[in-house]
């Protein structure tokens, strides 16, 4: 999808909006705020999901989150704001599915009863096109993600950002600052890696980013921790296992547990099936479950987080 296509489409904020023309920008900045502000407040708490590295399972990881969460009876939303690779509707088998707008809004797609899914994956026409977007451009479409998707009530949000602290992750936090004397702020960061120090040292990275931003820090999940035998259900240390753990001490923020890798989970995501709901007996359905019980916690006390320097 290129730039002069989203113009076309009127998701770059002005040029080709009919009626943009003359406006005070000052004005329609406090528009937009006000109408993501009536958005977003119709949320409990609103979470990012971060990695400083590549290929850790982050997708994977904030997906299950939403699920494990939505089993419990929580009205979730789950938002892929990965501009150039949005990877949720096929996890959880959605593809092909297009979105309906009403009242100048985009109706979320559902996903079971307590989960809605909102992504770029589900506004190109062929999944293997590429966006080529500068960073205006992804900013503008992530802003219409918070401000123009028609929610609803729900007690989770839970944002999946792209590797790295770059435009997307960057672009989230200006929308929706940590600040909590603001009505609608961000709850705070949830970080993953895997054991291995290559990954570590990339993923501390994502926790000073949330320092300078003044976000708290609500956990740590190390992925990929140990291999499930799907046939005895023996754990092997292939990436060794610990180092997640040993790094949130380090940097001095909460650790929210241990996911093993299970090859379901790539069986699952492959045909576009929940694994919870495919595999829930399983020992990483329990260790996904186990992890969102601090974000459960939410609703009825203040949580573990680290403190705002």
């Amino acid at each position: 999808m290129s730039e002069n296509e989203v113009r076309e489409r009127g998701q770059d904020g002005s040029k080709g909006s009919p009626g943009a023309k003359g406006r005070d920008p000052q004005f329609e900045a406090y528009l937009e705020k006000e109408a993501m502000g009536r958005r977003m407040s119709q949320v409990k708490h609103r979470i990012l999901v971060l990695s400083g590295k590549g290929g850790v399972g982050k997708s994977t990881v904030a997906c299950y989150m939403a699920v494990s969460l939505a089993r419990t009876g929580k009205r979730v939303g789950l938002l892929d704001v990965d501009i150039h690779g949005p990877s949720i509707p096929k996890m959880l088998g959605l593809e092909g599915r297009s979105i309906d707008a009403v009242d100048n809004a985009m109706l979320p797609i559902s996903f079971g009863d307590n989960l809605k899914v909102m992504s770029m994956g589900f506004l190109l026409t062929h999944q293997e096109d590429a966006v080529i977007w500068r960073g205006p451009l992804k900013m503008s479409a992530i802003k219409q993600f918070l401000k123009d998707v028609e929610w609803g009530p729900l007690d989770y949000l839970i944002i999946d950002s792209p590797p790295g602290t770059g435009d997307e992750p960057l672009s989230v936090c200006q929308l929706i600052p940590a600040r909590q004397e603001d009505s609608v702020f961000l709850d705070g960061a949830v970080v993953v890696t895997t054991p291995q120090e290559l990954a570590l040292l990339d993923v501390k990275k994502s926790i000073t980013f949330c320092r300078k931003l003044q976000m708290p820090v609500l956990g740590v999940i190390e992925n990929m921790s140990g291999f499930v035998c799907p046939k005895c259900g023996e754990v092997t240390e292939i990436f060794k296992s610990g180092g997640g753990e040993r790094m949130a001490a380090e940097m001095g923020v909460p650790f929210m547990g241990r996911i093993p890798i299970d090859p379901r989970i790539v069986e699952a995501g492959d045909v576009g099936e929940s694994f919870q709901q495919a595999y829930g007996n399983s020992p990483t359905a329990a260790a996904f479950n186990k992890a969102v019980q601090p974000i459960l916690d939410m609703e009825k006390e203040t949580p573990a987080a680290e403190k705002k320097a």
